[in-house]
């Protein structure tokens, strides 16, 4: 006999028929049996033709980025995509240096993504700065670092942030200047990193008036030389131009 467990209790009504006029109640046990288990056949199962290739370029796009954190940049990444705004993915994939650290921290392919995501804006708001920072799994330590550098309030200058951030992980201020350079550059990787004089000269004198230890005069006599070079250059500054000075 199966367990009570496997029947339902319906009351029902019956008429005998030795005794005819009266009603019986008679309780009838009904088992009830579980659903069957449900067997796919390959022309049930539908794959949205665009999932292969959506995968495809998430797949090469993590192993090009190297996040820290693949789960909580891979929600940054399709919630990009679902948007359609700039996806948190560097260019090329970054080759660690054998002195460099595993932790997570911020390299230059990484603060160009940031810059292609932030620099339409022109003024961010600290806090989505924020946020895309921790989409990339920086730690929030370094930003803060870095935004105590100057007198910033709930808004930034991206060009600044952007210019903060090459300090940071230049050695000088020219090597953090070759640092902007090859972030803002419209050549192809390995080309001359050429920038516009304008720009080259607000970075290094934002840069110069953070150190604090550049006179003033001589910043300007500095920038003086390197436009002599840009104007026979269409107004470009080269790599070459300012990496030989002391």
């Amino acid at each position: 006999m199966l367990p009570y467990d496997h029947f339902a209790a319906q009351a029902v009504f019956a008429h005998t028929s030795s005794r005819p006029g009266r009603e019986v109640l008679v309780t009838e046990r009904k088992q009830t049996m579980p659903l069957p288990e449900t067997i796919f056949c390959a022309q049930q199962i539908k794959i949205p033709p665009e999932l292969p290739d959506i995968l495809k370029q998430f797949t090469k796009a993590a192993i090009r980025t190297q996040p820290y954190d693949v789960l909580q940049w891979a929600a940054a990444y399709f919630s990009a995509l679902s948007k359609g705004e700039p996806l948190p993915v560097k260019e090329r994939l970054e080759i660690p240096l054998a002195t460099e650290k595993t932790e997570a921290a911020l390299t230059l392919g990484l603060l160009k993504v940031l810059h292609k995501q932030l620099s339409p804006k022109g003024v961010v708001n600290v806090a989505e700065l924020k946020e895309k920072w921790k989409h990339l799994c920086l730690p929030e330590e370094q930003l803060e670092a870095i935004l105590q550098l100057d007198n910033f309030g709930e808004e930034v200058e991206w060009m600044k942030v952007l210019a903060l951030g090459c300090s940071v992980l230049g050695e000088s201020l020219l090597s953090s200047m070759k640092h902007a350079c090859e972030i803002l550059t419209e050549d192809p990787d390995g080309g001359a990193a050429r920038v516009p004089f304008e720009t080259f000269s607000f970075l290094y004198s934002y840069l110069a008036s953070i150190d604090g230890e550049i006179p003033e005069e001589e910043t300007k006599a500095f920038l003086c030389g390197i436009k002599e070079q840009a104007d026979q250059q269409s107004g470009m500054v080269l790599l070459r131009n300012f990496l030989t000075q002391p």
